[in-house]
């Protein structure tokens, strides 16, 4: 299946790179791209992509606004594609807010081509956090600056078993599925399926998510290693 993909960011020379790399790759299709994210968010509501790269820094309206936007759209629109943030270290707060949003994670402006490309195929495949270590360490960094976690998410910590528990902290800790396979000795498809049971108990949309809630609630503090 091809994977549809959305260019936002308010640089040309950016645009023309990421739609040249991912057009030539034979599971990914440029459908449009976009200056800035009310333009971005037009172009992904009229093509319907998989992925939206998005800027966070942009004319009109910023990458965070219109992440926000694509993520909870008004009644009556029904397609929600996937977000991945494109950023640099000296704007990680807004990134932090955006994966709070909803989006599915963050990419570096400056990595590698072949990061650009795995980072569009995991995110259209579900699953979020790209360079999971390097956002284990950005939200601890946030988190530190922060007031002490709310009791809300505390509390809903409590629906979930031990085991549920331990997949969740270990996810925010930055581990992979067959990492945290090999951390609790369980089968990968195992661990899958254990995810699956926690972003429905907690109502969480991605890894993402879990690992914003999971340092909110207290499980994971900074500093934390599995």
């Amino acid at each position: 299946m091809t994977i549809r993909v959305v260019i936002v960011d308010d640089q040309a020379m950016v645009r023309a790179g990421f739609a040249a790399l991912l057009s030539a790759q034979a599971d990914i299709d440029v459908v449009g791209e976009a200056p800035d994210g009310r333009q971005g968010v037009q172009v992904s509501r009229s093509t319907h992509p998989d992925v939206v790269l998005m800027d966070v820094r942009m004319p009109e309206m910023d990458g965070l606004t219109a992440a926000r936007e694509i993520l909870d759209p008004p009644p009556g629109v029904v397609h929600r594609p996937r977000v991945l943030m494109l950023t640099t270290f000296d704007i990680d707060d807004y990134v932090y807010e955006a994966l709070r949003a909803g989006a599915s994670g963050f990419l570096l402006k400056d990595a590698p081509p072949a990061d650009l490309i795995a980072a569009v195929r995991v995110v259209a495949s579900g699953e979020a956090l790209l360079a999971p270590s390097v956002t284990r360490r950005l939200i601890a960094d946030f988190v530190q600056q922060r007031p002490a976690p709310r009791k809300d998410p505390a509390l809903r910590l409590k629906g979930l078993t031990p085991r549920e528990s331990e997949v969740l902290e270990l996810i925010a800790r930055g581990l992979s599925n067959q990492e945290i396979a090999g951390h609790l000795v369980l089968a990968e498809q195992t661990v899958k399926t254990h995810i699956g049971r926690v972003l429905a108990k907690l109502d969480l949309r991605d890894r993402a998510q879990a690992v914003i809630f999971a340092y909110e609630a207290g499980l994971v503090r900074p500093g934390d290693s599995a």
